[in-house]
């Protein structure tokens, strides 16, 4: 995990590092509700338990579940709980968890919103020369603004294919800005963009670091601006493929720094499409984002379809 804003909320996230004993995790939870949020991860770790998934410690098990909350307490609607409902929402979320999934107002998304625009759950994909997967999924709560101008054209535009978000083309016009920008200043609260990039080639615990902070530049790229004080913008990176081993001690050492050239070149181009996934997964967030009773802002597709 790679943490570039200034206002986080996050559970059980010191164990990704590599230095620690695990090398592996369970689950990973994406949350609205600020630190109320935060108790969603426990219902997950209770339906994986259920499962019998976890860290063994002894005839024990202990799922390991890393969690990261967005702030959207004032984006209208009752926040009045006689108790939290996270715990039973995390349960649930697991429960229905699927390659299939809704996007914009939904999941974590649903009350997440941007300096003007309601914002979403976003996803992109693609496919790799060598055949490997990179994929993002990211929660858009940006204190920013994912769109330039006044007609709606997404900063992310450059990178879109298929026209997965409208195909408005690249902002010419910008001379709003600037007062986009004095609006943010006096917009309360505080917001946090979040989210996870995944690969299913083999990557070690460093190689992972590395492609959480490099995906930062597609936040950068489609949020301005992005990693504010009020922002805990962070990404998760995570390989399905499992922890790749280091090179045998035995490997002649030009075979060595051969594979360690190609294996840099590789991490380099995975890092680079993850960026450019996330971009157009946020852009993806806000343009699928739908109208609800009692919202304070209005969605991309009410203004500019």
């Amino acid at each position: 995990m790679d943490v570039r804003g200034g206002a986080p909320g996050t559970r059980e996230t010191d164990l990704l590092a590599s230095d620690k004993l695990v090398s592996a995790i369970d689950a990973i939870v994406l949350s609205g509700g600020s630190a109320f949020g935060l108790d969603a991860a426990g219902g997950v770790m209770d339906e994986l338990r259920q499962r019998g998934r976890g860290f063994e410690v002894g005839d024990v098990k202990v799922p390991l579940v890393s969690a990261a909350i967005i702030f959207d307490l004032l984006n209208g609607g009752n926040k009045q709980w006689s108790s939290n409902p996270y715990p039973l929402l995390g349960k649930q979320a697991l429960q229905n968890a699927g390659s299939d999934f809704e996007l914009g107002s939904s999941g974590a998304g649903f009350g997440a919103t941007t300096v003007n625009l309601k914002g979403g759950l976003g996803s992109a994909s693609v496919v790799m020369p060598d055949g490997s997967m990179v994929g993002a999924l990211v929660v858009v709560n940006a204190r920013g603004s994912v769109v330039c101008g006044n007609k709606g054209q997404f900063w992310a535009a450059p990178f879109e294919q298929h026209a997965e978000f409208g195909s408005c083309g690249v902002c010419t016009d910008y001379s709003l800005l600037e007062s986009d920008h004095d609006a943010l200043s006096d917009s309360p609260g505080a917001n946090t963009t979040i989210a996870v990039v995944a690969t299913d080639a083999p990557l070690t615990s460093s190689q992972l670091k590395r492609l959480a902070t490099v995906s930062h530049d597609g936040l950068a790229r489609a949020i301005v601006p992005a990693h504010t004080l009020f922002d805990g913008d962070l990404v998760f990176a995570i390989s399905t493929a499992g922890t790749a081993t280091t090179e045998p001690a035995t490997q002649a050492a030009t075979q060595a720094t051969t594979q360690a050239a190609t294996e840099a070149s590789t991490e380099a181009a995975l890092g680079h499409a993850a960026s450019v996934c996330l971009s157009r997964a946020v852009a993806r967030g806000v343009y699928e984002a739908s109208q609800s009773a009692g919202d304070t802002l209005p969605c991309w597709q009410q203004l500019y379809r």
